[in-house]
């Protein structure tokens, strides 16, 4: 079996930025195991693989530990891939998923994902999370991660968790949000997930599902900027539309080739 795969940086005009993607076009989809250790081989954050049913997109998620019910980063790598790499006609692209209809509509390079709305609602903190943490939000909310709000930016930048604290709890399939009100955009996060091969998550496009109507809500605007102050970072631009969300970011191609399974 030969799987063609693209290895895109996503949430960034740059190589080195953004969160990496493996993203595998399949004519029929292989078992289980099969897309899981491929996923396992890559060690990237999300391996996103798609199969065209009719006309739609049928695609799934992968990290190296379990198959994801929602992803943001590889679903825009995945996007880019088919409208740069396939000969896409269109300018939107409609997936199929577990998480529903989903689809990425191109303007020129910035590419803008409409996810379903995932409202968190306010929650009290377990105290394994509030000491691996190591720093006291001023609130707490879920919904499929924990969102943990902070008094500002500097809050975020300057935060080390204990990665030994947090991996005594399983959260799978969904993570802890650390969230600020932004310097110079309208709002900031870090995303950590505990017990995974890939402790922080660069760019989290599915969390902004919960982002942005809370940011929305709170700041009394429907159209906001976001960065994720991981190492690598990322940028994103977020619209809230009641039941749905708009996340949209940016794409590059890093390195493409073949997987090679006998």
């Amino acid at each position: 079996m030969k799987i063609p795969i693209y290895h895109i940086d996503a949430f960034t005009d740059k190589v080195f930025g953004g969160n990496p993607a493996a993203v595998c076009p399949l004519e029929q989809w292989p078992a289980d195991d099969v897309l899981l250790n491929i996923a396992r081989e890559n060690n990237l954050a999300e391996t996103a693989f798609f199969v065209l049913e009719e006309e739609q997109f049928h695609i799934r998620w992968f990290t190296p530990d379990i198959e994801m019910d929602l992803c943001g980063h590889a679903t825009l790598a995945t996007a880019y891939v088919i409208f740069n790499k396939m000969n896409f006609l269109g300018n939107k692209i409609v997936f199929k998923s577990v998480s529903g209809q989903l689809s990425v509509k191109r303007n020129k390079d910035l590419l803008m994902l409409d996810f379903p709305t995932r409202m968190p609602e306010k929650v009290d903190l377990p105290d394994v999370i509030e000491k691996g943490i190591g720093k006291k939000p001023v609130e707490v909310y879920k919904s499929r991660d924990y969102v943990l709000v902070y008094e500002s930016e500097e809050d975020i930048k300057t935060m080390m968790p204990d990665e030994d604290i947090l991996n005594t709890i399983n959260l799978d399939p969904g993570g802890i949000v650390v969230t600020a009100k932004g310097s110079s955009v309208d709002f900031v996060s870090r995303f950590f997930t505990p017990q995974a091969t890939i402790f922080e998550d660069p760019v989290t496009g599915s969390a902004h599902c919960s982002l942005i109507p809370l940011w929305a809500q709170k700041l009394g605007k429907d159209k906001l900027t976001a960065l994720q102050l991981s190492e690598r970072g990322g940028e994103l631009f977020c619209g809230n539309r009641g039941d749905r969300v708009e996340i949209s970011g940016k794409a590059v191609t890093f390195m493409e080739g073949f997987i090679n399974i006998e």
